[in-house]
């Protein structure tokens, strides 16, 4: 595996261990607002047990829940991220150890497969 010989330079992952970790903070401070909102965690739901609003405070779980949900994937994606840089291995191919196109990178900042990976992957999937 020769491409694992190739490293970005620390001038480039300095600003986006920065980024990271800011993006990880906000995140973070997304989820816990989004759990406030949610009426089935607050405990705060309406006393009226109309139709109405039951179906309005599920909506508003279901939303919440889901946002949260997301926001928790991308904070793991940013947590492995930040591992491989450490391990100097960020832009390098989970699947194959190849290089990942810099354009793919700029693009998704934590790409783990290279394009042809990522295809081969979700054809699996289905």
């Amino acid at each position: 595996m020769e491409e694992n010989k190739i490293k970005f330079p620390r001038s480039i992952l300095l600003p986006l261990i920065k980024y990271l970790k800011g993006e990880k903070k906000r995140l973070k401070e997304t989820k816990d607002e989004l759990k406030k909102e949610d009426p089935f965690v607050i405990g705060n739901r309406d006393d009226d047990n109309s139709i109405d609003s039951e179906v309005a405070e599920t909506v508003e779980h279901d939303r919440s829940s889901a946002m949260r949900s997301q926001v928790t994937r991308s904070i793991i994606e940013i947590r492995k991220t930040l591992t491989r840089i450490k391990l100097g291995k960020y832009g390098i191919c989970a699947s194959c150890g190849k290089m990942i196109d810099t354009d793919r990178l700029a693009v998704n900042l934590t790409a783990e497969f290279c394009v042809a990976c990522e295809a081969a992957k979700e054809k699996k999937r289905g």
